[in-house]
């Protein structure tokens, strides 16, 4: 198997299987890791492949020069959003003075990157998403929207902001807006797929997933204008306690160049966990915003949000993100051998961590009895 970077090291950014003019290339999900393969039979060896692969040319990584932290004036969209509601408020400001953004969406069945032109488009891009995305596709249209001399603003993990950067190369620095998300790792959309199939979640007919409400993380998704929980309220699903705990990213994000102060775009997006601004407002959301560049500053300062000052030391010692990967688990390999010998995720996850799975079950069952209060 030939592959564009190191095996096991690709971020999954698409951006060598977009610049090839061959289409020699496809990006290998395996759910343990992602690899860029090469057809060697299409290649044409230009090695056009690597001059855009991130693991091959790292990014440049900027300082930041502002730390922010607050929440949108909105109070109905606060109380919609994940965080705070920056995320939202930029893009609605953005679109207002005739841009487009390009962010997450869940869309029949898979995350993918979209365009946005209205408002109307943004309700969609709320909300966490606790997977990794698939950008394909998404940097020739975000190329020809910049050579049309529209402004575009694209949110996404950094891993991401990295490949849309090499991918375009030179590029107009003042129609390219970019906003990188705090991330922990992400997890392959195969396992997530996998553990609804699993729960016999029909796939087909829904319109969304929400892995966390503010500071609850549960996994959660939308059918016929009704909301399901995977747990009762107040417990904690099997897929969210193996995301929190590490258990199941691609390899390549034990290893992020991302995970570090400096960041790859103009902004970064997150939550203030670290704030002490009390706990009422935290339970409504704090967001935090880090600023890289100038235009990130006046995008915030455009944006119809509260900004106020945060206590940087707190804010990175609360995002460890923001020093550091996530630490591989000593559990990753048992994990994913029993995935491999055909065990269900639950059972898998219950084998890993089983005194957390096992107190869960039986808070589920007394929330059933009514002997528990939910939370």
């Amino acid at each position: 198997m030939k592959t564009v970077c190191d095996v096991n090291l690709c971020a999954g950014c698409y951006a060598c299987t977009e610049i090839c003019p061959k289409d020699a290339i496809t990006v290998i999900d395996d759910t343990n890791s992602l690899n860029a393969v090469i057809d060697e039979k299409k290649c044409i060896h230009c090695k056009a492949c690597e001059k855009v692969c991130q693991q091959i040319h790292p990014i440049e990584l900027k300082q930041p020069i502002a730390w922010f932290q607050g929440w949108c004036n909105d109070d109905s969209s606060r109380s919609r959003s994940s965080s705070g509601g920056f995320a939202y408020e930029l893009m609605k400001r953005f679109i207002s003075e005739g841009g487009v953004v390009c962010s997450c969406v869940y869309n029949n069945t898979h995350f993918v990157y979209k365009i946005a032109s209205s408002e109307v488009d943004l309700e969609k891009y709320r909300g966490s998403k606790y997977v990794k995305s698939n950008p394909e596709g998404i940097y020739s249209e975000i190329r020809s929207i910049i050579d049309s001399h529209r402004k575009v603003l694209f949110i996404g993990l950094p891993c991401h902001v990295a490949g849309l950067k090499c991918y375009l190369g030179k590029y107009d620095d003042e129609l390219l807006y970019t906003a990188d998300l705090i991330c922990h790792g992400s997890p392959s959309q195969k396992l997530l797929k996998k553990f609804l199939a699993e729960k016999r979640v029909p796939l087909d007919s829904i319109s969304n997933i929400s892995f966390r409400k503010k500071s609850v993380f549960r996994l959660s998704y939308r059918t016929n204008n009704s909301e399901v929980s995977i747990a009762p309220q107040g417990v904690r699903d099997r897929f969210t306690i193996g995301f929190l705990k590490g258990l199941f990213y691609t390899k390549n994000c034990y290893s992020c160049r991302y995970a570090t102060q400096n960041r790859v775009s103009d902004i970064t997006l997150g939550d203030s966990w670290g704030s002490s601004l009390g706990m009422e407002e935290g339970r409504k959301g704090i967001s935090l915003a880090i600023c890289q560049t100038e235009k990130g500053i006046q995008l915030l300062q455009k944006s119809d949000i509260k900004l106020m000052d945060v206590n940087i030391e707190k804010a990175i010692m609360a995002n460890h993100q923001l020093r550091e990967p996530s630490k591989m688990t000593k559990e990753r390999d048992l994990f994913f051998s029993l995935i491999k010998a055909g065990n269900t995720i639950n059972k898998s996850i219950r084998r890993c961590y089983p005194k957390m799975c096992f107190r869960q079950s039986i808070k589920a069952i007394l929330i059933k009895c009514h002997l528990y209060k939910q939370v």
